[in-house]
């Protein structure tokens, strides 16, 4: 992540095609892990950038270690978007057209941080009781998931 902040000195707050991943966590109930950004407030997936020579399937692994504290050792590749709908402004005005590539696991272990340096909190959420304040493309990720891949959570879904 060390080179996006510093190409981020270079090119200040101007619009950068990004590629980010991120990953549905369901416990043993079925249930997603969300957590509360520390940067606008906003529930959300694990996820996070892509970094130089990375896999994508580690990436969806760190960050989940990193937001989260729980590790996997397997994630399953769900869908890939991008677009409109994926552009995003941060609180600091950093611009980002994202291709998100979205990852699930119902495998994970070690214990729950709350708490990190990006989050303020870190929750299992009933899929018809997802928070509402979410980012459009974390949504949207997220319908998808439950409308085409996991179609039996949906009842009673928003």
């Amino acid at each position: 992540m060390e080179y996006l902040m510093d190409l981020r000195q270079r090119v200040g707050h101007i619009p950068l095609v990004v590629a980010g991943v991120s990953l549905i966590v369901l416990n043993e109930r079925k249930e997603i892990l969300m957590i509360e950004r520390s940067d606008n407030q906003f529930w959300g997936l694990p996820a996070g950038s892509v970094e130089v020579n990375e896999a994508v399937e580690e990436t969806a692994k760190r960050e989940l270690l990193e937001e989260t504290g729980l590790q996997t050792k397997e994630v399953t590749l769900y869908n890939v978007l991008s677009g409109e709908d994926c552009f995003y402004t941060y609180p600091n005005g950093d611009q980002c057209s994202f291709v998100m590539i979205c990852f699930y696991t119902e495998n994970y272990f070690g214990e729950i941080i709350t708490e990190t340096n990006e989050t303020t909190n870190c929750l299992f959420f009933a899929p018809e009781a997802l928070p509402d304040k979410m980012v459009k493309h974390e949504r949207l990720a997220l319908t998808y998931f439950l409308k085409e891949i996991y179609p039996t959570l949906v009842k009673g879904l928003k």
